[in-house]
């Protein structure tokens, strides 16, 4: 039986390279891997021009086109991506900066005002700190090279936000080494954290406020959804179940592969006890797909696109993705 033909644009993590090798292979399903490193282009390539069948996408963009109804994509609940956040907001401490409140009033630099990053900031600063995000003024452009972050294809603010491009398309890392911006947030550091003494972390404990923040709120940003053209779902719908079994599968393999300590995989010199961390934080599984594990982040995020003026009200969690018969099965 001939098998159906889909493109898979993803970047190459260790939870998606047996797809990748093909060690794992969807049922039905001959899928075309394409390995993008950057995930960005994938998101311009597939908004603009829904270039891939099946594709890594900004889980943000996706809920915010679902919103306004003007998604030609449905949704796995699986997540290629994810991170948390405090750590990812770099200031300039000549600018009186020394607690979240202080970002108020303030020039902050971001790569994309509606990237998902930015989103789970802006989020934690409003909900957890007070911040209020409209007394920013924002300055819009890449971190560490010229020009923009990418070529994006978003829907526009359901309210005016003051945002401005960096001036003459330089990199955010001079604007605040230079104090031009005060602050900047979203995916990357400036580079200048490393060298300068005047740029630093907001949150320099920040690993120990992820973890009290995690178990306090069940909250792990969820940064990437699988997105599937909507016209290959609708006259193919096994590929949901299909493709979530995979990403199941490869996902195991990866976790066992990590957990193998005789020889280690990473370049991770104390990955023995990031693995105990693990087990401790997360109970062994630090990346779940499906729902429920993740519908605290989920419902978060849905929160925060709403307060942030990129959907009208909230969306139901359960609304955002197609069904799919796949059980998550225990890795261990």
């Amino acid at each position: 039986m001939t098998k159906l033909q889909l493109s898979f644009a993803c970047a190459l993590y260790d939870r998606m390279q047996p797809l990748y090798t093909g060690e794992v292979q969807p049922d039905g399903i001959d899928l075309n891997f394409i390995a993008v490193d950057e995930p960005r282009p994938i998101f311009d390539r597939m908004s603009g021009g829904q270039e891939f069948d099946v594709a890594e996408y900004s889980s943000s963009e996706f809920v915010q086109r679902f919103a306004n109804r003007q998604c030609p994509f449905v949704a796995l609940p699986v997540f290629p991506s994810r991170c948390f956040r405090h750590g990812f907001i770099a200031i300039n401490k000549k600018s009186g900066i020394r607690a979240p409140k202080d970002l108020e009033g303030k020039r902050v630099g971001v790569p994309l005002y509606t990237m998902t990053a930015a989103i789970f900031i802006r989020g934690l600063l409003q909900h957890e700190y007070g911040v209020d995000f409209e007394k920013i003024h924002w300055v819009q452009g890449a971190v560490n090279h010229r020009g923009a972050h990418g070529d994006p294809h978003v829907l526009p603010l359901l309210k005016p936000i003051r945002i401005e491009p960096a001036p003459r398309g330089r990199p955010l890392n001079e604007l605040i080494v230079e104090g031009v911006v005060d602050a900047t947030l979203g995916t990357s550091l400036p580079e200048s954290i490393r060298h300068s003494r005047d740029i630093a972390r907001l949150f320099p404990d920040y690993v120990e406020l992820e973890k009290e923040y995690y178990r306090r709120t069940r909250i792990y940003p969820i940064m990437h959804l699988i997105a599937i053209k909507r016209e290959v779902y609708e006259r193919f719908p096994f590929v949901a179940t299909s493709l979530y079994n995979a990403f199941e599968r490869s996902k195991r393999i990866a976790l066992k592969k990590m957990l193998n300590l005789r020889a280690p995989r990473y370049m991770m010199p104390w990955l023995m006890r990031d693995i105990d961390e693990i087990f401790d934080v997360f109970d062994g599984d630090p990346w779940p797909y499906g729902i429920e594990k993740n519908r605290p982040t989920l419902e978060a995020l849905v929160t925060y696109l709403a307060d942030q003026h990129l959907i009208a009200e909230k969306v139901l969690v359960d609304d955002l993705f197609v069904p799919n018969y796949g059980e998550s099965e225990s890795w261990f």
